[in-house]
């Protein structure tokens, strides 16, 4: 155990101090290992660092400095070259060639597919990858049905196809399923932006489902007609191909080999079928995705509610009103009715009433308070005096020069910060408060639509183009804030000038 878990050394160029040169040069050799080019001299390993700008002061005595800390941590092998010298000056300074190891190469590969990746989960849901591994599953059915199995590299290739299309089943539907769980999923799910994708995103999950549904049944009778009895003589004409292919190092005996496919192949019935202790992730993975679906009608079902807050509720009403008398009985309608209604026997008492202002004084030493209740009948009025009908034309008037006033400032205003047609956040000197909440109100409207365009309250028609993964800062008289770069465009100024 000691053995297995011992310090790799070979990751200490990701945290070192010179991370920086050690990581270029490693990621220069590991694009030439898929080239299939192993050994590299340290003169193009120069010119290829020379080419970037980072490296214009580099020498180099700097670079066969790190040469020799990445051979310390067996990051690079050196292999002295005899055979190139051209001269005694050369032929007496050693020259050496470089080749990366496995662990560079892993370490490498894992990098490059992360930095792709980003800060975000990857991954998707393909019925296809489910129907590939059925196929597969049924050509090695058939090899096990034959009076005598398949050429040794045909059973190996069947098997290596098999958890090739498990792994990537595995991979793809745990990322995505953490994908749509995360954070950044969660809060574009709570912006109107998300209504015009809901319907997109609701059929790619039940497209999923249905396909899923189809073929794993099938996966799953296949499963459970394969014993391990029946495949102990496919996976021994695996293991046959394995050992004839010439390796260096020291292999697994047959019995280890055995075993750990054995160990492979109870992972994929266990994902399929499950077993005594816990469901299949097969299960779970429909459950989950379910769970997903209703989660997003919920989320749209209050979105909807947002926009639809004052509609009418006559059609519910009426609704409920056939409900209650198609009931047989008055407990049906009482069951009913809390249900739709909650309990009614529930009083809740609330005054506005604070008698005093030390939080910490007892209930009992409150001076007590009147409350008049006022009957709950439909024709009660409180008792008023008539009074005179007092013409008010003046004083809205007033107030109508007020707002057309303050609304031709805010243009004013507006127009001064228009540079040609456009208005670019970062390029904004400190602007006023009013002109910060109008900017950020227009952001909140275009992204309600899908092309980002819309009219303001001017009669301008502006479209705002939004760029996430570069922040810049918005100054306005009462503080600063972060936000994505932002530009809007003036989209009647681009047809005044075209006219």
């Amino acid at each position: 155990m000691m053995q297995t878990f011992k310090k790799v050394i070979e990751a200490s160029y990701l945290t070192a101090e010179k991370a920086w040169s050690y990581r270029a040069i490693l990621r220069y050799f590991y694009i030439q290992h898929e080239r299939m080019r192993e050994f590299l001299f340290p003169e193009e390993i120069l010119a290829h660092l020379k080419g970037s700008s980072d490296f214009k002061d580099y020498t180099e005595e700097q670079l066969h400095q790190d040469l020799e800390q990445l051979v310390r941590w067996n990051n690079l092998l050196a292999r002295q070259e005899m055979g190139r010298a051209h001269t005694i000056e050369e032929f007496k300074k050693k020259r050496f060639r470089y080749q990366c190891t496995p662990y560079t190469v892993e370490f490498e590969r894992m990098l490059s597919e992360m930095e792709k990746g980003g800060d975000v989960f990857g991954g998707s849901l393909e019925k296809k990858e489910f129907e590939r591994l059925y196929q597969t599953l049924v050509d090695m059915e058939k090899a096990l049905q034959q009076p005598a199995l398949p050429q040794a590299d045909d059973c190996s290739q069947l098997w290596n196809d098999i958890f090739t299309y498990f792994r990537s089943i595995t991979k793809n539907t745990s990322d995505y399923i953490a994908h749509i769980n995360s954070e950044q999923a969660e809060e574009r799910m709570h912006t109107e932006a998300f209504l015009v994708f809901k319907d997109q995103f609701t059929s790619y999950l039940r497209d999923f489902i249905v396909g899923l549904q189809h073929t794993a049944q099938k996966i799953q009778q296949l499963l459970r007609s394969i014993d391990m009895e029946k495949l102990r003589p496919f996976i021994q004409q695996v293991i046959v191909h394995q050992q004839h292919v010439p390796r260096f190092e020291e292999v697994m005996d047959d019995t280890a080999l055995m075993e750990d496919m054995e160990g492979k192949w109870q992972t994929l019935t266990v994902w399929f079928l499950g077993d005594a202790y816990r469901e299949s992730e097969l299960d779970s993975l429909q459950t989950r995705t379910n769970e997903q679906i209703r989660r997003i009608t919920r989320v749209v079902q209050r979105l909807g509610e947002r926009h639809h807050y004052f509609r009418s509720r006559k059609k519910d009403y009426l609704h409920l009103a056939n409900w209650f008398a198609s009931m047989e009985n008055v407990d049906e309608a009482h069951e009913l009715s809390a249900v739709a209604f909650g309990v009614l026997h529930t009083r809740h008492l609330f005054s506005d009433h604070i008698p005093s202002e030390d939080i910490y004084t007892d209930t009992w030493q409150e001076q007590p308070i009147k409350h008049e209740t006022n009957p709950r009948i439909r024709n009660y009025r409180e008792k008023t005096k008539a009074g005179a009908i007092i013409n008010q034309r003046e004083a809205k008037e007033t107030v109508r020069k007020q707002y057309l006033q303050e609304k031709l400032a805010e243009q004013n205003t507006i127009e001064k910060y228009i540079e040609g047609n456009t208005i670019t956040i970062e390029n904004l000197p400190i602007i006023e408060t009013n002109v910060r909440k109008m900017l950020l109100s227009w952001i909140g409207k275009a992204m309600a639509k899908q092309d980002r365009t819309f009219k303001t309250e001017h009669g301008r028609v502006v479209k705002v183009h939004l760029t996430p993964e570069r922040r810049v800062p918005l100054r306005a008289e009462d503080g600063t804030m972060e936000m994505p770069a932002v530009t809007f465009e003036f989209l009647d100024e681009v047809s005044n000038h075209g006219a």
